[in-house]
């Protein structure tokens, strides 16, 4: 990126559909995406906006939610792989399908994309299970609530139909938080 975009990216003011999306977040970081439109984070999420007057306001995936997020640079800007995270019960997430984004120009968004994601996870343990495969477990910061969420997330989705598997992320989970309520 030429070091006049770079500027614009960094102390200038987002695009107008962008800010308009937003609405009262703050907006962080955007790119233009190669299909149109702008991929944007801001302080709520990370949000997809169409392009055009009449187009809707997007979709805002929160940061606590945001699985992956893995950037790969290209010569003319690079794409976004977004794994969001789905609550499939009280406590246990699944994987979502990963969505591709492709931006011509991504300016400061990668590293903001990164650092705002790092900041909702507060601690992050992997554990095997007995059949093979895993189980992580995740406390993360949720905007509004003062206390950490804990969720389980299977490595494979057909784990969390083994009572044994279920068993094991049961105890490791709760070793994991009382171990927590013990060092604060």
């Amino acid at each position: 990126m030429n070091p006049f975009r770079r500027l614009v990216q960094r102390f200038g003011r987002p695009p107008g559909p962008v800010a308009q999306a937003a609405g009262s977040e703050d907006v962080l970081a955007w790119g233009a995406r190669r299909d149109g439109g702008w991929l944007a984070a801001t302080s709520a999420g990370l949000r997809t906006v169409p392009d055009g007057a009449d187009a809707p306001e997007g979709e805002l995936l929160p940061w606590h939610l945001v699985g992956h997020a893995r950037w790969a640079a290209t010569e003319t800007g690079g794409s976004f792989a977004v794994t969001p995270l789905l609550e499939v019960e009280p406590g246990v997430q699944a994987r979502g399908a990963v969505t591709r984004h492709v931006l011509d120009d991504a300016g400061e968004l990668p590293a903001v994309v990164r650092r705002r994601v790092d900041q909702t996870v507060v601690a992050s343990k992997r554990h095997p299970l007995p059949a093979g495969g895993g189980v992580l477990l995740v406390a993360r910061r949720v905007p509004g609530q003062s206390a950490r969420e804990w969720t389980v997330v299977f490595d494979d989705d057909a784990d969390r139909d083994d009572p044994a598997a279920r068993d094991v992320a049961r105890q490791r989970l709760a070793e994991a938080v009382e171990g927590e309520d013990t060092t604060r």
